[in-house]
């Protein structure tokens, strides 16, 4: 297989100079966009893009199954996207570009890789963005009873468009803000936490390893309620890859990954591992409330903070709001990309003053079909939609893993200056990391509840993967 779909410049190309291992096609769609994000956006970006709806309210899934030794189960899964990310930053910082992880498997393994990665990605991202409107809505009208739904929901779609149609600028200052509002209700929560555990938060007695070990112990469920609860930390993750995709678009892209992924192992264990211990520590784990209203809820109500209820439905909407943010810039990135790789319609791919504005449309007019989707066809076509994207952020690890695999010697041979970041334990830890993926496929397919949504994302990845390899063969075919 060939390293990338594109030819070489020649003399007078519009390209003048491209770094060593990079595709042409790549750096002329980057340097469409603009580099409007300035290091405290992308810094930001990284910081919120830990911080999920999934963490406030999906936990409590994860902690209903596996009792406190969900604090272990989110150490594992959060150590396998450390690595994760560790891979994506090394290839990142030394080839930025906006179509991140697609790029990067392209280069390593071959246009049908990019393809697959990249428009699979795309789908998750763009399903997401409905997912999030529709949460959104549903808090909104818990405020504002019989106002409908769809109508919030078109809202946040027109702002969130109006913000990604404008200079890049303006989404990097939204999310800038939205993750210091995340960021700071966190903290405060961890805070409020580890004082009360201490017993010197005023009106609470330090509750000492009684919810640790009390209702069946710290594995109360066995091997099985913790499996349930890995699964469920696994895939809190998701959104951690838009930093990468975003810094292609910064002032230093370079620096800004590097930055990013080097700090992302105390923003994982801080925010993640550390709130589910101050969580199951403080709470009960088998309170009806963590898995019914959410475990940030069931916390700060044993805390006796009044309008508890009230204050995580404001942090969980602008969680929520974050990410149909982020998950449009995305989406509207990784099809440019694509576009400009010879991968997708080459309309969807232009470019206009800096924004490639007919994917930002695009990317939200699919998120808000599947906003209809899920109020015309409830009971079939939504939940086979939310099966066919359940896994594929496990399929995008594995692309980072096999892509890291094989361009790390490259990169050494070639230009070993560009390896500011390096994975670590290189090649085991790639190795180990690659095993623990296909030990979560295997998990998947032992639990009823995942099975489909993996047999699902399967089908969809075997169809764009036998569809990029025909558009590969087909290319190479001309070119012959």
């Amino acid at each position: 297989m060939s390293r990338t779909s594109a030819s070489p410049p020649t003399a007078g190309s519009e390209v003048s100079a491209v770094p060593a291992g990079s595709d042409v096609s790549v750096v002329k769609a980057d340097s469409a966009l603009t580099h409007g994000l300035k290091q405290r956006h992308l810094s930001m970006i990284a910081l919120g893009g830990v911080i999920g709806a999934g963490l406030f309210v999906g936990s409590g899934a994860g902690i209903a199954s596996a009792g406190p030794s969900i604090v272990i189960a989110y150490a594992i899964s959060g150590l396998l996207v450390m690595f994760v990310m560790r891979m994506l930053g090394e290839m990142s910082a030394a080839n930025p570009a906006s179509g991140s992880f697609s790029v990067h498997a392209e280069r390593a393994i071959g246009p049908w890789a990019g393809f697959t990665a990249g428009w699979a990605f795309w789908v998750l991202l763009c399903v997401a963005v409905g997912l999030e409107g529709i949460g959104a809505a549903k808090i909104v009208t818990g405020w504002l009873p019989g106002t409908p739904e769809w109508a919030w929901v078109a809202l946040f779609m027109a702002v969130f468009l109006g913000t990604n149609l404008a200079a890049v600028k303006n989404f990097g200052e939204f999310e800038f803000w939205f993750a210091s509002l995340k960021v700071a209700a966190i903290t405060l929560f961890l805070v409020l936490g580890v004082l009360a555990i201490l017993g010197v938060l005023p009106g609470t007695d330090a509750p000492g390893g009684a919810n640790l070990r009390g209702d069946g112990g710290f594995l109360p469920n066995g091997s099985n309620g913790f499996i349930i609860g890995l699964l469920a930390s696994v895939f809190a993750y998701g959104g951690l890859e838009t930093v990468t995709i975003a810094a292609a678009e910064s002032e230093n892209p370079v620096r800004g990954v590097a930055k990013a992924v080097r700090t992302a192992m105390w923003r994982i264990a801080l925010f993640y591992v550390g709130s589910m211990a101050v969580i199951v520590t403080l709470v009960p784990w088998d309170d009806p409330k963590v898995a019914a209203v959410g475990p940030f809820y069931a916390a700060l109500d044993h805390l006796g903070i009044s309008g508890a209820a009230e204050i995580m439905n404001v942090v969980i909407l602008i969680a929520l709001l974050s990410a149909m943010n982020a998950n449009i810039y995305g989406a509207s990135r990784m099809a440019c990309s694509l576009v400009a790789r010879g991968q997708g319609p080459k309309r969807l791919g232009r470019v206009s003053s800096g924004v490639p504005r007919t994917a930002v449309l695009v990317s939200s007019v699919f998120g808000f079909l599947c906003v209809l989707l899920s109020y015309w066809r409830p009971d079939d076509v939504f939940p086979w939609l939310l099966n066919m994207i359940g896994a594929v952020i496990l399929v995008v690890w594995i692309f980072i893993a096999v892509s890291q695999l094989l361009l790390r010697r490259r990169l050494e041979r070639e230009a070993p200056e560009k390896l500011v970041v390096r994975m670590w334990l290189f090649p085991v830890g790639t190795l180990l990391a690659l095993a623990a993926m296909a030990g979560i496929f295997l998990l998947m397919l032992r639990e009823p509840d995942t099975r489909d949504q993996l047999l699902a994302t399967g089908a969809l990845t075997v169809v764009l993967a036998v569809i990029g390899v025909v558009r590969q063969r087909r290319a190479a075919a001309v070119k012959n």
